[in-house]
């Protein structure tokens, strides 16, 4: 049942990802993306790791995303009425035949359902989200402080290049 699920989240986030690349329209490609994130992000519940699929969801799938397409309605983009790219069968069947090569190495992979050397017992007694949590906030406080302010910075240089600048009255300089 596992390996079924993994095969519907890898071929479909190896599907939008070539959506995303190859779509014409900005939101379309935006929403391509979204497809890929939510799907890497039930890659991770596959891997017991609910804290990566949380901020899989909530970070990337939604606060990114929404930047992305925030900046884009910003900037308003004309495009003309095609969905693809013009060259984009010269790339489909080498990125299917590729993806096919790669999925045909992953299941014959001599790693594949090899477990981890951790202990059990260490995972267990804290849960995984509580040790990431705790490392974050103690060990990394600085940086994590440094690339919300950042992240800020970025947010106000966007706003300020798609401002449009306005027109300079010359009617009261006249005399």
């Amino acid at each position: 049942m596992a390996v079924g699920f993994f095969a519907y989240f890898a071929l479909v986030s190896i599907a939008a990802g070539a959506l995303t690349v190859s779509l014409k329209h900005p939101v379309h490609c935006g929403l391509a993306l979204l497809a890929v994130l939510l799907h890497v992000s039930g890659l991770f519940i596959l891997l017991n790791a609910e804290f990566l699929w949380a901020v899989q969801v909530v970070v990337y799938a939604g606060a990114i995303l929404v930047l992305y397409l925030f900046v884009l309605m910003l900037l308003n983009l004309k495009t003309d009425e095609r969905y693809f790219h013009s060259s984009f069968l010269y790339f489909l069947v080498p990125a299917v035949l590729g993806s096919l090569y790669v999925l045909v190495l992953l299941f014959r992979s001599p790693f594949a359902g090899a477990k981890g050397d951790a202990p059990i017992a260490a995972v267990l007694q804290e849960g995984d989200t509580y040790a990431v949590g705790i490392k974050m906030f103690s060990d990394y406080l600085l940086q994590f402080e440094i690339v919300g302010v950042f992240l800020l910075g970025a947010i106000i240089g966007a706003i300020v290049l798609a401002k449009t600048p306005k027109p300079i009255d010359d009617a009261g300089d006249r005399s």
